[in-house]
């Protein structure tokens, strides 16, 4: 499994759960990072005086205060003691607010399309459920009810439907409810491991991970479960997909070359094209909004970093360029900035907090700056 950061200094106890915490985090970042949508926002104005350009040789210099103005809120999760929390802040790291308020995890959220509700897991309950509430935390609704564990939802197009994964049936499938926690269906209904769903653009076609035929394969189904197609179909493992913004083209990340390496695909499964080139690891491939660029991460060289790419694989830049360990960039809904998390203190240093930085890499600003772990940015619609 790829390390992206260290163990944060803590008790056994909550060390375990942390690192729990952490892995289920990991493949939220991954799936958030391929489920991404856009809209209109201001422009930032950069007043910071210490960027250096990610192509040159020195190394880039993080901000500890907020340099810019965007407007927009930014979602993440904080970890503290021995639970997680969902929070709420300004883009530019100002009025932050605590959402939820309770001693089991609370993680993984995301914005209603129309940005009026959050859904997200919890263990308030006793395992992992699905919850949705409002914008300001208020009207927590639970919309699963199961000893299984329900896990990774995400919003339809409409904001109507919600799909997730669930192994109330033994194994992991993908199943549906609508966002009122009615009309829970299997769509999957098989007996292999089918799991991380993701809506195409025009929520015509839900794309997800599954070994039905030995190994984990990308797939891809009509919203009623109908239609199912393997489109990598290799014998190496193909998983962490995202649709372009126009619902085209698919990336997604595969071992057939021997380590972890960027690819795009038509979103029939036509058209495979190695993007990344590099004995490393390189994972969590995110469009911008306009399909022009993809972030990844990548430990290319020697620690977790993000960079980016022309959607064709042209014109790498490592955008972070630090000693330290990055990952999860988020683009903003106009491009113009993305959401990361940080190592701020260093590879050893075990304390994660959220950043933006502009586009090219400039501007790095540390939005959070406080001694817990914070986790999962998501920008506003």
């Amino acid at each position: 499994m790829i390390q992206l950061f260290n163990k944060p200094h803590l008790s056994r106890h909550n060390r375990n759960k942390f690192l729990n915490f952490l892995g289920s985090w990991l493949i939220a970042a991954i799936l958030v990072a391929c489920n991404q949508s856009g809209a209109e926002t201001q422009t930032p104005t950069s007043t910071s005086t210490s960027i250096v350009n990610p192509t040159g040789t020195a190394q880039a210099t993080l901000t500890s205060t907020p340099t810019s103005l965007t407007s927009g809120r930014i979602l993440f999760v904080v970890f503290r003691d021995a639970s997680s929390e969902i929070y709420v802040m300004n883009a530019d790291g100002s009025g932050v607010t605590q959402l939820t308020d309770n001693p089991e995890y609370d993680n993984y959220p995301t914005w209603s399309p129309d940005g009026k509700k959050i859904v997200f897991q919890s263990q308030r309950d006793g395992n992992d459920e699905i919850y949705v509430m409002n914008a300001d935390g208020s009207g927590v609704t639970r919309l699963t009810d199961n000893p299984a564990t329900d896990s990774f939802p995400f919003w339809s197009l409409d904001g109507m439907k919600i799909v997730f994964q669930s192994d109330r049936d033994g194994n992991h499938e993908v199943y549906m409810v609508s966002a009122d926690g009615s009309g829970v269906i299997n769509l999957t209904n098989d007996p292999a491991d089918d799991s991380l769903p993701n809506w195409s653009p025009d929520g015509t076609k839900i794309v997800f991970q599954s070994d039905r035929d030995g190994n984990h394969e990308v797939y891809v189904m009509n919203a009623d479960g109908s239609g199912v197609t393997n489109l990598t179909n290799n014998p190496a493992y193909d998983f962490a997909r995202g649709w372009s913004p126009d619902g085209t083209k698919i990336a997604f990340v595969s071992e057939r070359e021997g380590n972890n390496d960027v690819y795009l695909m038509e979103a029939d499964g036509s058209g495979v094209t190695r993007l990344t080139d590099n004995p490393s690891q390189d994972w969590a491939p995110s469009w911008s909004p306009d399909g022009a660029k993809i972030t990844f991460v990548s430990n290319r060289d020697g620690n977790s970093e993000i960079y980016l790419m022309s959607a064709d694989g042209s014109g790498l830049v490592n955008l972070t360029n630090l000693p330290s360990n990055e990952a999860y960039p988020v683009w903003s809904p106009d491009g113009t900035r993305i959401a990361f998390v940080s190592e701020s203190g260093g590879k050893q240093s075990g304390n994660y907090e959220i950043y933006v930085m502009n586009a090219d890499g400039s501007g790095m600003t540390n939005l959070t700056n406080n001694p817990d772990h914070d986790f999962a940015p998501d920008w506003s619609p």
